[in-house]
């Protein structure tokens, strides 16, 4: 499943934890608790996909964005894109499958 990207640097995503009047550390925290496995989403990848110094990071796993935007009650199409579609015509000269 490819990566999801998040939208103008996450300003979107700010927007709203702030609208909720939500803390980075309570974001973190609530997606514990609408997460089946119990685990929710760590504060430092919160953090990452929030911020617009050097350690942000642009994209991050469904599931991640999933929790987030289910604590935020909003929908997930607010604050993350899918990937453009790979236009590569490069020829492999191996098939993807065989392993070095």
């Amino acid at each position: 499943m490819p990566k999801l990207l998040r939208k103008s640097e996450g300003q979107p995503l700010r927007d709203e934890i702030k609208r909720q009047g939500l803390t980075l550390e309570e974001l973190s925290e609530k997606t514990r608790a609408v997460d089946p496995e119990g685990r929710g989403v760590s504060l430092a990848t919160i953090g990452r996909l929030t911020t617009t110094g050097r350690s942000a990071r642009d994209r991050c796993e469904l599931a991640t964005a999933w929790l987030i935007t289910d604590v935020l009650n909003s929908p997930i199409q607010r604050y993350f894109d899918m990937p453009t579609h790979s236009t590569s015509t490069v020829e492999r000269s191996r098939s993807d499958a065989e392993e070095d």
